[in-house]
């Protein structure tokens, strides 16, 4: 048995099926995979301990006292999410194609290995663990195949190849040769239920790249960063749980924010602020399908009683995600404890309303059919604002300590009256119209009176504090105030100067600083992606476009070789860092190369 460890958090490759999705490591491993959805028991949990909690490495043989080689090359297949990696060991060249096939019946993972040229000698070693590697299954052959099961589930695993099991571990050797390709394949079943279908990986690879094809033929833009944007939609759709049209943050939990610390949080669940900014990217580049089941999901959820609307539900529309840890897991990297489900769900940020409102605004304006019940949604959100905006909450970043009045869940206050006001003045809906046209003006004014800060030209953090928050600098993009107002400029730049790295990145806000510590969390973190997309944005729309791209052009350096992002990026260690892929990094990332393209940065 080797020494196989977790990778790095980019090391990994995302593979999915739009239920829920596996992620590959370098060497061949799937080191996390969660059954049947995003936010099931993971069977493969090695990417939060060791391989004790669950792996499935597939690749050239290697010694047994040394860890497994790393691809020499791998890539997605065109513009699919069907992953190629290529080995060149001492015996030949081989290559393994891994990707789980767009389902009707029983999610799969499939992995077929190819010779390339001579012979090499392969292994496969699956080792399963349920309930996060916690549980050890029954492991046993029926007609040939092998099921795992524990408690409702079961996996089966099919192979032409010979298995045989040795430390709670199925194992194959093999050698392949050129030309020649073996297919092996994992499928969930409810443990009580007949055996699944026989799988049919050739039939299924070719279904999967025809899915994808198709599904990129959609996509509307065709500027600069094409291959950057046409990844980060795919990214994006993979991260779609297509049963309820639900989408997650990411399809992990507790990668940390900080190796070592213990910012770790679950992300395997659906935040409307996520969720709607990720609706708006697809909307701009011709998804309309997504954004309607987007739209009946968040009707469905919110359903019942929207005056509590949450701030994040289960992918079908749960409202109860106790959050837990898991103490048999070490953590990545030793970053404990390990979470799974979401405190925060309890949280009041008044920004998400603002959200909310402004992809139905969206959803509206790009001609998505009329939906009554969405419009009355809206009248009751701002009803509900009526009473409660001038309440402090936790604001965008979900810090755990007191509540204050954030200038940016106010300035999203101000979107959500705004949009609404303007959707009653097209004349789809009734409503008050003067009383709101006021209450948008009062939020306007107490934002500009007491969340500026008239000696350093800047807004600020919350009403009365000096700290500055990146989230401020979505105040020219959201329309609050025109991109040459001097407040934003003045922004723009203590933003930069004050929450900028070394390399021009920003950090969401300052951690530790003082005795005022903003978030109740120890540690720091990484520089936050989407903030410094943001500030690329704002330097695009205030003239300062060669900056802007500079700056786009080196985050988009930071991404994996298969084009992936996290949530943050750690300056000191240069590595990614938080859940990954996350919604919340490539979102903005769409949005930047879109107005960038606008802009005309690039002469045409």
């Amino acid at each position: 048995m080797g020494m196989h460890v977790a990778g790095r958090i980019e090391d990994y490759a995302l593979i999915g099926d739009m239920q829920t999705a596996a992620l590959v490591n370098r060497d061949g491993s799937a080191d996390w995979l969660c059954l049947p959805r995003f936010d099931s028991h993971a069977i493969f949990a090695g990417l939060l301990g060791t391989d004790e909690h669950g792996f499935w490495r597939l690749g050239p043989a290697y010694p047994a006292d040394t860890a497994p080689p790393y691809a020499d090359r791998r890539r997605y297949r065109g513009d699919s999410l069907v992953l190629e990696s290529e080995w060149d060991t001492p015996r030949g060249t081989v290559r393994i194609i891994d990707f789980m096939p767009p389902r009707d019946g029983a999610p799969q993972l499939i992995r077929i290995v190819e010779g390339v040229s001579g012979r090499v000698p392969m292994r496969s070693e699956l080792r399963m663990r349920f309930s996060y590697g916690w549980v050890v299954p029954w492991v046993h052959k029926v007609d040939g195949r092998t099921v795992a099961v524990a408690g409702p589930d079961s996996v089966w695993h099919d192979t032409t190849a010979d298995t045989y099991g040795k430390n709670l571990t199925t194992y194959s050797d093999f050698t392949i040769s050129p030309g020649e390709r073996i297919a092996f394949t994992i499928s969930w079943q409810p443990s009580h239920k007949e055996q699944p279908a026989l799988p049919e990986p050739e039939a299924s690879l070719e279904a999967t790249e025809d899915f994808w094809r198709e599904w990129v033929e959609h996509c509307t833009y065709h500027g600069p960063y094409r291959d950057a944007v046409v990844r980060s939609l795919i990214t994006l759709k993979a991260l779609t749980y297509a049963p309820t049209g639900g989408i997650v943050a990411a399809p992990t939990t507790s990668l940390p924010e900080e190796v070592g610390g213990v910012r770790n949080w679950d992300y395997r669940f659906t935040w409307l602020r996520d969720a709607a900014i990720t609706l708006s990217s697809l909307l701009r580049t011709g998804y309309r399908e997504e954004a309607q089941a987007w739209r009946e999901w968040l009707l469905r959820a919110v359903a019942g009683d929207p005056e509590n609307l949450q701030i994040m539900y289960g992918i079908a529309g749960e409202r109860e995600l106790g959050e837990a840890e898991l103490p048999w897991l070490p953590g990545y990297e030793g970053s404990q404890p390990v979470r799974v489900g979401n405190g925060a769900a309890g949280q009041l940020q008044l920004d998400v309303y603002g959200e909310v409102t402004e992809a139905l605004h969206l959803a509206h304006m790009t001609g998505l059919a009329r939906n009554d019940y969405a419009s009355v949604l809206q009248l009751k959100l701002i009803s509900y604002l009526e009473g409660h905006w001038n309440e402090p909450d936790e604001g965008i970043w979900e810090v755990r300590g007191p509540r204050r009045h954030f200038v940016h869940s106010k300035v999203m206050v101000w979107v959500a009256v705004d949009r609404t006001v303007k959707l009653i003045e097209s004349g789809d809906v009734d409503g008050p119209l003067e009383r709101w046209r006021e209450l948008r003006d009062d939020v306007h004014r107490d934002v500009c009176e007491k969340g500026y800060d008239k000696e350093r030209n800047t807004f600020t953090q919350s009403y009365g504090s000096k700290e500055l928050d990146a989230s401020l600098l979505l105040i020219p993009q959201m329309g609050f105030l025109p991109p040459d107002d001097k407040r934003v400029i003045g922004t723009i730049e203590a933003i930069q100067r004050e929450l900028g790295t070394e390399d021009g990145f920003v950090m969401r806000y300052p951690t530790s600083s003082g005795d005022d510590n903003l978030d109740g969390l120890p540690g720091d973190e990484g520089a936050f992606l989407a903030c410094s997309f943001w500030l690329a944005d704002d330097l695009a729309m205030i003239g300062r476009v060669d900056e802007a791209r500079k700056l786009f052009e080196r985050l988009l350096a930071l991404r994996n070789d298969l084009g992936l992002l996290a949530e943050e990026w750690d300056p000191r260690l240069q590595r990614q860092v938080g859940n990954f892929p996350q919604a919340f990094s490539h979102v903005p990332l769409i949005d930047t190369a879109l107005r960038l393209t606008a802009s005309g940065a690039y002469g045409g």
